[in-house]
């Protein structure tokens, strides 16, 4: 079962970004895609894409978690502070990762800094195909070297489209909130 497309955008994700000072339509969206294209909005929470390693909402792996942390975060201690805000005071210490899983603005934050540690230059009024590039450049969970060739990566492409449409739009035209 996935979850509604308007609570996780109004409720988590449009408040996330706000808190980390991050907010414009084109990254609320393109973080719905995300969810919709790594767990089909939730419907699966951990083992994404048939990799055990895989958690949570937009498929994080603990790896790609660290270093987040070790190699982004630490650069810039103010976000850090807003983010770790976002974590669960004790379980975040106990086990940082199921944050991933049991966290949706603490995963949303995290998900967010995996495409702003890649510093891409996002457009204000995206179409769906500049969504699913920046999905598929900065984010993609998929294995790299099976998307080596053009037609895999236009398969990838319009997977993400069609994950997008059917997920999130529900097959409207429109990528405003």
């Amino acid at each position: 079962m996935s979850m509604y497309v308007e609570d996780l955008r109004e409720l988590v994700i449009r408040p996330t970004l706000n808190l980390l000072g991050q907010w414009s339509l084109t990254a609320e969206n393109l973080l719905l895609g995300t969810a919709a294209q790594e767990s089909q909005l939730g419907f699966r929470m951990q083992s994404c894409n048939g990799a055990s390693t895989q958690l949570g909402i937009y498929c994080i792996s603990p790896s790609t978690h660290i270093e987040v942390w070790d190699e982004y975060l630490i650069t810039d201690p103010e976000q850090a502070s807003r983010l770790r805000g976002l974590a669960s005071q004790q379980q975040f210490l106990k086990s940082p990762h199921t944050e991933l899983i049991t966290n949706l603005s603490y995963a949303t934050g995290i998900a967010w800094m995996i495409y702003r540690r890649n510093e891409p230059t996002l457009t204000e009024h995206p179409q769906l195909r500049e969504l699913a590039n920046y999905w598929l450049d900065y984010y993609s969970t998929r294995d790299t070297k099976t998307i080596q060739t053009a037609r895999t990566r236009e398969l990838e492409l319009d997977r993400f489209e069609k994950n997008f449409r059917e997920l999130v739009l529900c097959d409207k035209d429109d990528l405003a909130a």
